[in-house]
């Protein structure tokens, strides 16, 4: 009796789903990904800004105002 292991048992499971997959499903998730990673990068881009690298020149400003803001009192 052969002993597979479950990440193996897993990854065959969705790789023999995809390859008899009709072609409709594949570009369904195509779009699905390209989405993903398109609204991904906005969001990033957008509402993420990094407002440390903008602010502060050095990493030790940067580490300064970390720590300040973690351990300021109200």
């Amino acid at each position: 009796m052969k002993i597979t292991s479950p990440f193996k048992n897993i990854w065959r499971f969705y790789a023999e789903g995809f390859r008899n997959m009709p072609s409709w499903g594949r570009q369904a998730w195509t779009v699905v990904i390209i989405k993903g990673i398109v609204v991904f990068i906005i969001m990033k881009l957008v509402f993420f800004p990094n407002q440390l690298k903008k602010n502060y020149d050095t990493d030790a400003e940067r580490s300064e105002h970390v720590l300040d803001q973690l351990t300021k009192t109200k």
